[in-house]
């Protein structure tokens, strides 16, 4: 596939500034449609979706394609699947304060914790980047998991992408409405390229 490298008249990004400014897009757009926590699985699949969609076919990613996109994978399994992300997320955060508060053996937990909670990222990110996660979360998260163990280059590059993003957010905060889109496309190239 020949990609242009020239703008065309009228056009506010280059070429090659177009796929930056989609994945921002939807990043932002993710964020937004995460906001009820409860949709943040359905939100991330659409936004892999969309991305992959925008880089395979060359078909832009647009608002309205984003919101029918989620609209159509919004159904009772990702409700659940945002409930147990909820329920996982705040065990961890409980684990963690509880570490933190002097839990007898908190310098073997603290350093266990992270990694759980690095590979159950590396996971949940990967599941959202299959296909089957638009018809059902259990179909794509066993091969999410074994994957993430059987091809520790992918997810080593992943976790890197999940830490950066962590940083960026925590070192300016308003990025954490960005960062789903480069998390997106970071889970999409795994799936194909590593």
């Amino acid at each position: 596939m020949a990609t242009a490298t020239k703008r065309e008249p009228g056009e506010l990004f280059g070429p090659r500034l177009a796929l930056f400014a989609d994945v921002l897009a939807v990043g932002l757009a993710t964020a937004a449609a995460s906001l009820p926590l409860l949709t943040a699985p359905a939100a991330m699949s659409t936004a892999c979706a969309v991305l992959d969609r925008r880089v395979r076919q060359d078909a832009p990613a647009t608002a309205g394609g984003y919101v029918r996109a989620l609209r159509s994978r919004l159904r009772p399994g990702d409700l659940l699947a945002g409930a147990g992300l909820l329920a996982g997320g705040a065990l961890l955060l409980f684990n963690a304060l509880a570490a933190g508060a002097g839990l007898p053996g908190a310098a073997v937990f603290r350093p266990a914790l992270y990694a759980v909670a690095g590979l159950l990222a590396v996971v949940l990110l990967r599941a959202c980047a299959r296909p089957e996660s638009a018809t059902s979360w259990r179909a794509a998260l066993r091969p999410a998991a074994y994957e993430a163990v059987s091809r520790p280059r992918a997810s080593a590059v992943l976790l890197l992408a999940v830490a950066t993003a962590a940083v960026c957010a925590w070192a300016y905060p308003p990025l954490a409405f960005l960062v789903p889109g480069p998390l997106a496309i970071a889970a999409r190239a795994t799936e194909h390229h590593l």
